[in-house]
């Protein structure tokens, strides 16, 4: 029987221990020798000098191990709300997924989006309480806030123990042990503690594995006969009744401990083996699909790709290779397992989400053209209608609220730098590449730090020196009237093209384009899509070059064209129509309001708030709990460039705060 696969993601808000306890996961599982600490840079999972040096994850990081005949594919995503994108991609490869809350801070801001993120995708989850060394930070507290805020019921499954205020070890409620340390710094079982001998713990132990038959009784029949005529449930029963627990959206597992002393793990992980599902069916023909792109200097493009069948070398098609992905290592390996995550290199480009089929006919005349292989066996690039590409959703999720305008040194770099930010743009589907017929670039990004690090990819990954303007709000255009229509004309040689354009507005931040149905009748279909594709492209620059232009239907009442007109002059006579069409009285600035969550020592709270208000930010929400303040504002993000800065000033590094796109108000100015 072949080993079961677990494909796992880790998820946290930023600071809560989502990166350490990856390390100590890697640890316990025999993977290094001893776990890397995020603030000396020496996290296994963080390999790119941009997540050292900021101490935070950018890239999702794979790491593989096996613990108790269970193969772990094991990813560690972001946390800042910058690299959002990174974790819906992750989610699309797992079946289940580890949540990690701060008992020093509760449930935060980017706990409750990636609590969201996972129900939205589907995925199994079990929560860990970080931090709990402190005894300070209470776990009764955390799991009312758990249950407060997220709206789950939390079933805890291991309780922190402590001597002379120093965690010392951890009570596993399944197995009714106790687990400390060993001399080399692993987490064992004690062997000379036992539940029934009334040792320190035994009472609250065996109250918690009521608890646990309690809530399992209303999965399971059999548990819930034994508990209701009062007989002892053992422990393989109430772990099949936990198993059907864990699937339900009111309870959650969860396991108590702290990453940083390395308590608590052990069980986490075996749960893990336990309570997450089994790599799902999938249909035949299928190679896989591409969930990552990644680009290593020396190595060049690689795809981290999800397997869908089993194959050994020999069978592999012609141009690939499988190897294991660890941080930036590849390991070559020799065959592939359906469900299993391997860093993929093909003789083409692929795309994020792209579905590869093993398909046994020759390739078409397309196909072949990107692959360079026309030899029966070849895959098919083309994703079948009934598989998502969950790249185009992301794209339309993320909404790039900064523009950056890149130019190259020297004219000669040109075309390097043009591939290189096209490489990136499609390794990350929320960062855009906007292309002037002036030379340069706009880089459309989510917020300061994406752009940050992607400038400093280009210069390391891929050697472009360039030179970036500062940081610009992207703001919304709306067209506020009905214009036209207007007629415009473009020649070229004996090719000309005409078109006859009015334009609406709409409610909604949505697109339209309407075609006269004679149009319809009578163009092919790559000059249809052609005057799509270039009327949507000219609502990306906008009139006044302040950001794209929304709400607006395009009403095409004419289109004529001379056989052989190239593409090229599609584009050009359509954005020419736009601009004579819609003129800069004829739209409305929108500007970005951010919704700011933050919190402090109590002693910072004045001045943190007197600063936020002198960016004209609107505070709505303000609490605490007399040692921390916390508040919630609305304030216009180009009030907040170099907050990060200015936060850290005021506060002394003490303030922890997240942003979020609250939504678009119209600007004065």
């Amino acid at each position: 029987m072949s080993q079961p696969i677990r494909n796992i993601a880790i998820l946290a808000h930023v600071d809560a221990g989502k990166t350490t306890l990856s390390e100590r996961i890697l640890f316990a599982a025999g993977e290094v020798r001893r776990p890397g600490r995020v603030e000396d840079g020496l996290a296994t999972m963080d390999y790119m000098p941009e997540e050292k040096e900021r101490g935070i994850t950018i890239e999702s990081g794979v790491a593989h191990f096996e613990w108790k005949d269970s193969w772990f594919n094991f990813i560690d995503t972001p946390g800042h709300v910058d690299f959002g994108a990174e974790v819906d991609m992750a989610l699309s490869a797992v079946e289940g997924a580890v949540l990690v809350v701060s008992a020093a801070s509760g449930v935060e801001t980017q706990t409750i989006a990636a609590f969201k993120k996972l129900r939205e995708a589907g995925v199994r989850t079990i929560l860990f309480v970080n931090k709990l060394d402190n005894p300070d930070y209470s776990l009764d507290d955390t799991l009312i806030n758990i249950e407060e805020i997220l709206g789950v019921r939390p079933v805890l499954m291991t309780l922190p123990q402590y001597e002379n205020g120093r965690m010392t070890g951890v009570l596993d409620v399944l197995s009714q042990s106790r687990l400390t340390h060993s001399d080399t710094g692993e987490e064992v079982v004690d062997d000379g503690w036992n539940v029934d001998d009334g040792w320190d713990g035994s009472r609250e132990l065996k109250q918690h594995y009521a608890e646990a038959v309690e809530f399992a009784s209303n999965f399971d029949d059999e548990v819930l006969k034994l508990a209701m005529d009062g007989k002892r449930v053992p422990p393989k029963m109430l772990l099949r009744g936990l198993k059907a627990l864990a699937n339900s959206d009111d309870y959650a597992l969860c396991y108590a401990g702290s990453a940083m002393e390395g308590f608590g793990v052990r069980s986490l992980v075996t749960a893990l083996t336990f309570f997450l599902p089994d790599v799902p069916e999938f249909n035949e023909g299928e190679l896989g699909q591409v969930i990552r792109l990644r680009h290593f200097k020396g190595v060049g493009e690689i795809s981290l790709f999800r397997s869908h069948t089993d194959m050994e070398r020999k069978a592999w098609p012609a141009g690939f290779e499988f190897s294991r992905l660890k941080a930036n290592l590849l390991q070559p390996v020799d065959e592939i397992r359906a469900g299993d995550i391997y860093a993929m290199r093909t003789p083409f480009e692929t795309e994020l989400g792209q579905t590869i089929y093993l398909d046994e006919r020759r390739v078409t005349r397309d196909e072949r053209e990107n692959t360079k292989n026309n030899e029966p066996g070849a895959p098919s690039l083309k994703p079948g209608a009934s598989s998502p590409e969950p790249h185009a959703s992301i794209r339309d999720k993320y909404q790039p609220l900064l523009q950056t305008r890149v130019e190259c040194l020297g004219s000669e770099d040109y075309h390097h730098v043009e591939k290189s930010l096209n490489t990136l743009s499609r390794m990350d589907p929320s960062f855009r590449v906007q292309k002037d017929d002036g030379g340069f670039w706009y880089l459309h990004t989510v917020g300061e730090v994406q752009l940050d690090v992607l400038l400093a990819r280009l210069k390391r990954e891929f050697g472009c020196e360039v030179r970036a303007g500062s940081p610009e709000v992207r703001w919304q255009e709306r067209l506020c009237r009905d214009v036209g229509p207007v007629e415009n004309t473009f020649q070229l040689g004996p090719h000309k093209i005409s078109i006859k354009l009015s334009a609406t507005p709409l409610d909604s931040d949505a697109h339209d384009i309407r075609l006269s149905a004679e149009f319809l009748e009578t163009a092919p279909r790559e000059i249809l899509a052609g005057v799509r594709s270039a009327l949507l492209e000219s609502t990306e620059v906008g009139i006044l070059g302040k950001g794209a232009l929304v709400g607006v239907c395009f009403e095409v009442h004419e289109f004529t064209w001379t056989e052989g007109a190239l593409p090229s002059m599609i584009k050009k006579a359509c954005a020419d129509a736009v601009t004579k069409l819609i003129k800069p009285a004829d739209v409305r600035l929108y500007e970005p309001i951010m919704e700011l969550s933050l919190e402090c020592p109590v002693n910072f709270a004045g001045l943190v708030t007197g600063d936020i208000q002198a960016r004209d930010g609107k505070v709505k929400e303000i609490g605490g709990d007399g040692k921390t303040h916390f508040l919630k504002a609305d304030v216009p993000l180009r009030k907040i460039f170099g907050y990060a800065t200015g936060v850290r000033s005021i506060s002394k590094g003490s303030a922890l705060y997240s942003m979020k796109l609250l939504g678009y108000r119209p600007a004065a100015l």
